[in-house]
């Protein structure tokens, strides 16, 4: 505290009878300065009695009042007598405000208890089918939107599906397709260790080509996808949440769901199949690479092979899963996002949710296809 901002002066030598002065405003506002100027006053003077002076005091609240207190029981804990001089009438019945008992009291407020692992299961569990419920009116409320906007395609905000489709299609491009583009150069690596043992190297393309098209093009699209472009709908929704703008939304007269979240389900649903494709087209793209360069196959031969290998319900079936993991995606983030209360680390929070619920619905449908396409196929 600055020289000329003290509220206190002292008289005495540090040890014996210190008189400590106290003047103008001990208030609310330099409550905090005044504890730390006490707690240097005990470790620099030793007191065998201390007396405070409110004489020259202009102004005392319930907060000086609880500094005295503080003031008090500091030197009792030291075994220092303490006493107050020269207290106004005003002053007298501000520190009869300050109900010593119930600052040493217990609190009254219930204890956490540990919870043994029985009582964290049903807690977990009250909380998955709490989060079930929600996706679930959630999922409706989307639905009953959707047919709402077959309705009246003119409410549609085109604009912004079209800015949508930009930031999943066209932005994540590039990362879907290296990544695509790797994975089948590693599988056709792998594959092309075992199956170069039975002269069967030819093989190699219908293996890449049939697990890309059919399984691991819409999966590795779709999670790249949940990673980039669905934790970032749940961050937007969530930050729009904290900044009360989904408030001023709803105050005047949107649908926060119509208004935010058909916008980004149209763009996913449009684009991701075409990720999915460019996925599949670079992945065998890797497969070639290592079909020429390293199995001794032309581009002619390994294309042949490929087509061959392809049926169209495998492309069919490839694109349906892609546009139903888009759908997913992109409801399980906005969900996640308007589920937001809070600061910056609700919203951290459900931006993390929002990859890892996509990632896991992902998992459950492709499971689910594969057992509806093998009897249908």
């Amino acid at each position: 505290m600055p020289e000329n901002n003290r509220v206190f002066s002292i008289k005495g030598q540090k040890q014996g009878d210190i008189t400590l002065f106290l003047f103008g405003r001990i208030g609310l506002e330099n409550f905090d300065a005044l504890l730390r100027e006490i707690q240097g006053f005990f470790s620099e003077y030793n007191p065998s009695h201390l007396t405070v002076d409110l004489e020259k005091v202009d102004y005392l609240d319930s907060t000086g009042a609880l500094f005295l207190v503080r003031l008090e029981d500091e030197a009792k804990t030291r075994s220092v007598p303490f006493t107050i001089a020269n207290v106004s009438d005003e002053g007298k019945q501000i520190m009869s405000l300050i109900d010593r008992r119930a600052l040493t009291a217990p609190s009254l407020a219930a204890k956490e208890r540990a919870l043994n692992l029985l009582e964290q299961l049903g807690n977990e569990t009250i909380n998955v089918l709490k989060d079930i419920y929600e996706v679930i009116l959630f999922g409706g409320e989307i639905l009953y939107e959707i047919a709402f906007s077959i309705r009246h395609p003119r409410k549609i905000r085109w604009n912004d599906v079209i800015s949508y489709m930009k930031k999943v299609g066209v932005d994540g491009l590039p990362i879907v397709a290296l990544i695509s583009f790797l994975l089948g150069l590693i599988m056709a690596f792998m594959s092309a260790l075992q199956l170069k043992q039975f002269g069967a190297n030819i093989y190699v393309a219908s293996l890449v080509a049939v697990a890309m098209v059919r399984e691991l093009g819409p999966i590795i699209t779709a999670i790249i996808v949940a990673g980039r472009s669905g934790s970032a709908f749940a961050a937007e929704i969530g930050t729009m949440r904290v900044n009360e703008e989904v408030d001023a939304l709803i105050t005047m007269g949107f649908n926060p769901t119509r208004f935010l979240t058909i916008p980004k389900l149209l763009a996913a649903m449009f684009v991701v199949p075409i990720l999915t494709g460019f996925s599949s087209f670079f992945a065998i793209l890797g497969g070639m690479v290592v079909g020429v360069l390293g199995l001794s196959l032309t581009i002619f031969t390994y294309v042949q092979q490929t087509m061959n290998a392809i049926e169209m319900f495998d492309v069919v079936s490839g694109l349906i899963k892609s546009v139903v993991f888009a759908a997913f995606i992109a409801a399980i983030g906005c969900q996640r996002g308007f589920k937001v209360r809070g600061g910056a680390e609700a919203v951290g929070n459900a931006t993390t949710s929002a990859v890892v619920s996509a990632i896991f619905l992902i998992v459950v449908i492709d499971s689910t296809f594969a057992i509806i396409l093998h009897y249908i196929e």
